[in-house]
């Protein structure tokens, strides 16, 4: 029998029916302590009261009129993200993915209304994820993503993460700008070092192109600021924001200083969905949440808790742990196990995690997650890795 949906995901044999703050509930009752969110998607966790007012108030005004008209809930959140960032303007998606369409044409747009259409490569790192679009796997550049996809969308020069000699010698006359995660997600964990990213905007500084940043795993307080570059003290020219933002509901957006959007210009760019009315008041709900200065020295004193006892958890199995990486309640534990064996046996723990490049399991856990049920959540990791190291 021919499948009725694309077979294009190893789906785990999980019927999810309910969620409650920092739990899912299976369709058999089973209670498991979510780790993954969504993958960093349920920033406050599961039927957040305060999400679950603005999302049913306006489902019951209106749901959609398309951007043909001013859209007042999109012109609140733009307004809301540009006060607390460095930047002027806003362009709402449905997705990280279109916002990476949206940041690599803003970029190369930048340099053809400046007579320079030659600028239009932009350089990337491995171990990077922007996506599943064509820009986005061309982007990233793994033989995994891009395979069996040709031709690529070209301009992209890919160079080994941290790798910083190359960096320098990569940019030539044709490079227009840079595009980086401050925190690689899907590549394993890899926070960028605060003074590498200063580096990379003293480095676009000097050679006058755009730094794009990729915050859509790590950003809306993730990592314990609103977003991850401001731990390094420096801003992006464009930023592509996605998942947390929408504490579960799609939305995403492209955010950029007014020289750098200078390029978009009226009817270069569209969505039909992109900032409907639903999406950006669940999204200025979120935002009156993670931009407090209280929830966020909440998080940063959450993840101090988890890193302690995770690093008491790899220490205690070390057949089956290496090293927790990471930044605030974005962590990752590197494993000498198969990673995916360590989430099955979490699935069998009753708890999820979410696995990653370089052999690591991401922890991302709802930023509302108790201090009890970090308690709980590293109990049944330990039991995980106690089932592992038995086999």
């Amino acid at each position: 029998m021919i499948p009725t949906l694309l077979p294009t995901y190893a789906r785990a044999p999980l019927s999810f029916v309910k969620g409650e703050g920092a739990w899912l509930i299976e369709a058999d009752g089973r209670r498991f302590l979510d780790l993954a969110a969504g993958i960093a998607v349920t920033a406050l966790g599961h039927a957040h009261p305060a999400l679950v007012k603005a999302l049913t108030d306006q489902a019951n005004a209106l749901w959609h009129t398309s951007n043909l008209y001013q859209i007042p809930q999109q012109q609140a959140l733009a307004d809301r993200l540009t006060e607390h960032t460095f930047a002027d303007t806003v362009f709402f998606t449905n997705s990280g993915t279109e916002a990476c369409e949206l940041a690599v044409k803003m970029a190369r747009k930048y340099w053809t209304e400046k007579g320079h259409p030659e600028k239009a490569d932009i350089i990337a790192f491995t171990g990077s994820f922007h996506g599943r679009s064509s820009a986005g796997i061309a982007a990233a550049g793994s033989e995994k993503m891009t395979k069996g996809f040709g031709p690529l969308l070209p301009g992209f020069v890919h160079l080994e993460f941290g790798d910083h000699d190359a960096l320098t010698a990569a940019i030539t006359e044709t490079t227009g700008a840079i595009i980086i995660e401050p925190v690689q997600g899907e590549g394993g964990i890899r926070p960028v070092p605060d003074q590498c990213l200063k580096g990379l905007r003293d480095l676009c500084d000097e050679h006058g192109i755009l730094l794009i940043f990729d915050e859509v795993q790590c950003g809306v307080a993730r990592t314990g600021k609103l977003f991850a570059h401001e731990w390094s003290g420096i801003t992006p020219d464009i930023m592509m924001v996605a998942k947390g933002i929408g504490g579960g509901f799609p939305i995403g957006a492209v955010l950029a200083t007014e020289a750098a959007a200078s390029g978009m210009t009226l009817g270069t760019h569209g969505s039909t969905y992109g900032g409907n009315p639903l999406g950006c008041a669940v999204g200025c709900a979120v935002m009156d949440h993670v931009t407090d200065p209280a929830f966020l020295d909440d998080v940063n004193r959450k993840a101090g808790l988890f890193r302690q006892k995770l690093e008491g958890l790899v220490a205690a199995h070390p057949d089956v742990f290496e090293e927790v990486r990471g930044s605030g309640l974005m962590l990752g534990i590197k494993c000498k196990a198969a990673n995916t064996d360590v989430v099955q046996a979490g699935y069998d723990a009753l708890v999820l995690t979410v696995p990653a490049a370089d052999n690591v399991v991401r922890l991302l856990p709802p930023l509302t997650i108790e201090d009890a049920e970090i308690a709980q959540a590293v109990d049944r990791l330990e039991a995980a890795a106690a089932s592992l190291s038995a086999a």
